[in-house]
C-alpha cells in the first residue's frame, strides 16, 4: 500500500528534498546554537559536545525550532545524550574517538542479504561498506580472499 505522505525513503531525490528542508536547521544549529561539531545526514543529526549540561540546554531549543519551524518532532526513544567513550550510533555505525564498528542490527541484516543474494556485486556492495570501519573480523569470516 503506498504512502500517502512524503517520499520513499532511500529514493535519491528524498535525500535532496531532506536536505533543501533540514537546511535551516542546520544554519540554526551552526549559526545560532553555534555548535563545532554537528553532523547531519537526512533527518539524523549528531552534535558532539565536551560538556553534557550544555547539550541538556540545548535539547528543549532544538525540539522548539524543529516543532515551531519546521513541524518535526525528536522521537524519543531515538533521542540519546551519551558519552564519546561508550559510542555514538549514527548511520550504521557506533562511532569512538579512534574507530568506529559496525551497529549490530546493520551486520545482522548485511549478512542476511548475503544468504539471500550471494552475488558479486551484493559481495562488492558490502565490501564497500565495511571498509570504512574496524571491519577485520567480518572480512576475513565472510570474505575470504
Amino acid at each position: 500500500m503506498p504512502c500517502e505522505h512524503g517520499i520513499p525513503i532511500g529514493n535519491l531525490t528524498s535525500q535532496l528534498f531532506a536536505n533543501i528542508y533540514m537546511n535551516e536547521f542546520d544554519k540554526f544549529v551552526k549559526h545560532k546554537l553555534k555548535m563545532k561539531h554537528y553532523v547531519r545526514f537526512a533527518d539524523d543529526f549528531v552534535i558532539l559536545s565536551n560538556n553534557q549540561n550544555d547539550l541538556k540546554t540545548l535539547l528543549p531549543k532544538i525540539e522548539n525550532f524543529l516543532e515551531k519551524n519546521l513541524k518535526l518532532k525528536i522521537h524519543p526513544q531515538k533521542m540519546e545524550l551519551k558519552t564519546f567513550s561508550s559510542g555514538i550510533d549514527f548511520l550504521g555505525w557506533v562511532h569512538f574517538s579512534d574507530h568506529r564498528i559496525l551497529r549490530t542490527k546493520t551486520k545482522q541484516r548485511m549478512l542476511k542479504k548475503l544468504k539471500l543474494n550471494p552475488s558479486k556485486e551484493t559481495k562488492a556492495s558490502y565490501l564497500g561498506l565495511i571498509s570504512h570501519g574496524n571491519t577485520n573480523k567480518i572480512k576475513n569470516t565472510f570474505f575470504p580472499k
